[in-house]
């Protein structure tokens, strides 16, 4: 064995910080994207925020790093006088005084938005009113603590007790008085238990919901009201009655809690028919419009005497602040890009809506558009399209076929609103069963298996057909 030196030439990608930045800036939605240019304007000194004012609007084309010339070249100049005497009159108001005028409304501050209670605050309020002891007080505090969202005890007893160092009885004793709090039936173990606190706190406590719960759980799942009535030797109309007031307790206790503030979605593209053509435009609002500092352009382009560590520095500020104009442009590009191809492929869709929806992967658009299908994925990722028919997400119109009897492929997406419409519009009493629906299906000419329309129907969250019945 020895050492050797071996000289060899080979090509490999690099990637460099300012593509690392221009392949970050495609992923990231409206938000995001506003977060990451305001830090920048924040840590970046040549960078500034155009007004709304100015008149100078930035180009990636006009934009080009690491000379003075070029720099001089990013941006238009902007007027640096400013009126303040006008601007104070203007926007002076007074501050004392008992005339009509002296109290406006300022509406430049929104109101207060208050925080709501959360479902630990809540029950932890419930527990310190009640009078307790330290000891009542640390295992409700435990127990509370290790409620998941729909309000079950994630921990058995035994362990909370070995756990915090007191007794299985006195746990026990907590969570049965903890059980009683609002929304009844939290802490509970299991389904069954919850139901049965509820039915406890009942003005009215039936005896038969409670028999029915302790007895016949399984059948009651599965809504099999003869073999409740058998075993119960009731009619079969009075466990149904019982059975329907069971069906209006709570199961999920903590679910009143979880209901998150809605959420608005600010679509990233507008499509808009417009004489008979599909519209392409970008949604700008609050969006910072960048620019280069015309100070720093002039330390750069005039003869002062700086420092050439600080004229090295402003350079490599510069070179920053164009990669990064550059790098937004070509964003907003490649979403336009992306949106036209979908457009193309998705016609249908746009001109009459759900039903005609096509399948499409990304290979698609990306042999369309001329681009990597990974860079698709990214730029279709947390972006909103607003269409004549909705909002939807750009992943949306990506999806797999299925085979028609015409030769054609249908997209999935269609198929699940055929089988949700098959649904919504079936017998309540005679429901359709998923081999039914898909021989429907297949009547229509759409070949699909009954597997997957269970899989299709269980994505659309809807249960099966035994669950769906109604008995009377």
């Amino acid at each position: 064995m020895e050492l050797k030196q071996q000289l060899k030439l080979s090509q490999q990608l690099i990637m460099t910080p300012q593509l690392q930045q221009a392949i970050k800036l495609l992923q990231l939605s409206r938000l995001e994207l506003s977060d990451v240019i305001r830090q920048e304007i924040d840590e970046n000194p040549v960078l500034d925020e155009m007004l709304e004012g100015d008149q100078s609007t930035a180009s990636a084309d006009d934009v080009e790093p690491a000379t003075p010339d070029a720099a001089e070249s990013t941006s238009a100049s902007a007027s640096d006088d400013f009126d303040w005497n006008n601007y104070i009159d203007r926007n002076a108001r007074p501050v004392s005084g008992s005339s009509a005028g002296a109290f406006e409304v300022r509406d430049d501050f929104e109101p207060g938005i208050t925080r709501q209670t959360t479902f630990e605050e809540h029950l932890l309020w419930q527990l310190r009113m009640h009078t307790l002891d330290d000891a009542g007080l640390a295992v409700g505090e435990y127990i509370i603590g290790n409620l998941n969202g729909d309000g079950y005890l994630m921990l058995s007893p035994q362990e909370i007790a070995d756990i915090t160092d007191y007794d299985l009885a006195t746990v026990e004793a907590v969570r049965e008085k903890i059980k009683k709090f609002d929304p009844v039936g939290v802490a509970s173990l299991t389904l069954q238990e919850c139901l049965l606190a509820q039915c406890d706190v009942l003005p009215d406590c039936n005896k038969l919901m409670k028999s029915i719960l302790l007895n016949c759980m399984k059948d009651l799942e599965r809504k099999k009201y003869q073999a409740i009535a058998k075993d119960m030797h009731i009619p079969l109309k009075e466990a149904v009655e019982a059975c329907e007031l069971i069906a209006h307790l709570e199961p999920r206790p903590g679910r009143s809690f979880n209901t998150n503030a809605t959420h608005y979605i600010t679509p990233d593209i507008y499509v808009h028919k417009i004489e008979g053509e599909f519209v392409v435009s970008l949604n700008e609002d609050g969006q910072p419009k960048l620019k280069i500092n015309s100070f720093y352009k002039k330390l750069l382009t005039g003869n002062d005497a700086s420092s050439d560590k600080a004229r090295e520095y402003i350079q490599e500020k510069l070179r920053s602040a164009v990669w990064l104009i550059k790098s937004v442009y070509h964003r907003q590009s490649t979403i336009v890009n992306v949106m036209k191809s979908i457009i193309k492929f998705q016609h249908d869709f746009f001109e009459y809506g759900e039903g005609h929806l096509k399948p499409l992967v990304l290979r698609d658009v990306a042999e369309d558009i001329g681009m990597h299908e990974s860079n698709i994925s990214r730029v279709t990722t947390n972006k909103y399209a607003h269409t004549p028919h909705g909002i939807y997400e750009l992943k949306y119109f990506f999806n797999s076929g299925l085979a028609s009897a015409d030769g054609e492929s249908i997209a999935s997406e269609s198929v699940k609103n055929k089988i949700r419409d098959m649904i919504q519009s079936e017998d309540p009493y005679k429901p359709l069963s998923d081999q039914e629906i898909a021989n429907m299906l297949t009547a229509e000419g759409i070949h699909i298996a009954r597997r997957t329309v269970t899989k299709y129907r269980e994505m659309l969250q809807v249960l099966s057909s035994s669950k769906r019945k109604k008995h009377f």
